[in-house]
């Protein structure tokens, strides 16, 4: 009896400490770790579904993540902080913009490169931006735009009925 509790507690602490070893894990590789890099601001007028932990991108390419979402108290505008590697200098007169990471997937910051010689340095702020798409309005603008349709044709149907042959 007393081998089998021995053997027992020697089993959970070997699955507690598997546990304390993917929690480690799990909290190391999803952004919460310390942040390095060169931290950069942008606002926008929408910024669905980005948070912080959240990628930056180059063309496709993790080059960072987004640290901070506030709003601006002065323009109403969603304030986004991120970092990116020390080794990519962004230009001046790049833009950012935040796209989907598919059609249920998260929300990620791209930026994209601009052709200036001048590199934004530690606090830049990117000035060219575009919001979120947001899911909702492109179905709402769609949904609109086929009843539009629908009684422009009925409309047109109707007046080549009642015209004269």
């Amino acid at each position: 009896m007393a081998q089998r509790n021995v053997s027992e507690l020697l089993a959970g602490a070997v699955v507690l400490a598997v546990a304390v070893g993917f929690l480690g894990y799990a909290v190391a590789n999803t952004g919460r770790g310390s942040v390095g890099g060169v931290t950069l601001h942008a606002n926008f007028e929408r910024a669905d579904g980005l948070s912080p932990g959240s990628d930056v991108t180059i063309a496709g390419v993790k080059v960072g993540r987004v640290v901070a979402t506030d709003i601006d108290a002065k323009t109403y505008q969603a304030a986004i902080t991120f970092t990116v590697r020390p080794d990519i200098k962004v230009p001046t007169d790049s833009s950012a913009e935040i796209s989907s990471d598919g059609l249920v997937g998260g929300k990620s910051l791209s930026i994209v490169p601009g052709g200036d010689d001048k590199m934004l340095a530690e606090g830049g702020r990117i000035q060219i931006t575009q919001s979120a798409a947001s899911l909702e309005q492109m179905l709402g603008k769609f949904i609109f735009s086929v009843s539009d349709l629908s009684s422009n044709v009925q409309k047109s149907l109707k007046e080549n009925q009642a015209a004269p042959k």
